[in-house]
């Protein structure tokens, strides 16, 4: 935005969003395979896709998904 009103360049707006929604596509592309993988429920995909929509929300949620990492995986080793 700082970019279409500060410095006139509408186009960065278009190409910056298009590649967000790209991304964000992608990530739900992960999600759904992560979903299938690991056969979580619905509703942890939800918290995981509510999470990522809400500002500050993938921060939260970070520690949850360690939780379920290691819940599929297995602890991991600690560090030499």
């Amino acid at each position: 935005m700082p970019l279409k009103y500060l410095a006139g360049m509408p186009a960065a707006v278009k190409w910056v969003g298009w590649i967000h929604g790209v991304l964000f596509i992608i990530f739900c592309f992960a999600l759904l395979r992560a979903m299938l993988v690991a056969r979580w429920k619905i509703g942890r995909a939800a918290l995981i896709f509510i999470a990522a929509l809400l500002p500050f929300g993938p921060f939260v949620i970070d520690r949850r998904l360690l939780a379920y990492d290691q819940e599929f995986l297995g602890p991991r080793p600690e560090p030499a």
